[in-house]
């Protein structure tokens, strides 16, 4: 028993660092960026208030343990914002070696399901995943549209874009959140061309 909760904290303590991995996004106040460990806990909790807007079928529970573990790898590979210039194919190399090395520092259990939680949320496939996808793209935009534009006027970020890198996946997953978010996206930048 030992050796397990050892290795338990060793992962715990690892895990910390994510408090230190900046993202793109501004806060909603605009005071500063946002961590990735801020925006797993604030993905969460959206999930969770919003559950009732999940289609049918999906496990809130599920889509709560996959959101929080979701971007551990950016402890190593880093952030990468949806609408930067990233070569995905290495990106996809580096979170996966990362997925392989922070799971891999549990006990055997804990690091099969959890890289499995990790696998089926990146694959998206699922309706549990594709709700937690469509969930993560949703922060941002609700931040953006509250600190005057934030990541959206550092990338030049158009609607256009948003409909595809936004949209797609929330479409996918969460529908009904994204037929409320759309018209107020549009609002928003038919406000900019003013």
């Amino acid at each position: 028993m030992g050796d397990r909760l050892a290795a338990q904290i060793v992962f715990l303590n690892e895990a910390d660092r994510l408090k230190s991995v900046l993202r793109a996004s501004r806060l909603h106040d605009n005071s500063r960026f946002e961590n990735s460990a801020e925006h797993s806990w604030h993905v969460m909790l959206h999930a969770f208030v919003l559950a009732d807007h999940a289609p049918e079928g999906v496990s809130i529970d599920r889509v709560l343990k996959m959101l929080l573990i979701h971007d551990l790898v950016e402890i190593d590979a880093g952030d990468n914002p949806i609408h930067g210039n990233v070569d995905t194919v290495a990106q996809d190399a580096a979170e996966r070696a990362a997925a392989d090395r922070l799971f891999g520092l549990l006990p055997h259990d804990q690091a099969t399901t959890y890289r499995a939680l990790w696998d089926e949320f990146e694959a998206a496939e699922t309706p549990d995943a594709r709700f937690g996808k469509a969930i993560d793209r949703l922060t941002t935009p609700l931040a953006n549209m509250e600190n005057g534009g934030g990541s959206w006027r550092a990338y030049g970020v158009t609607l256009d874009q948003l409909d595809t890198r936004v949209g797609t996946p929330m479409q996918r997953g969460a529908p009904v959140i994204w037929g409320w978010l759309r018209p107020k996206l549009a609002a928003y930048f038919d406000r900019l061309r003013a």
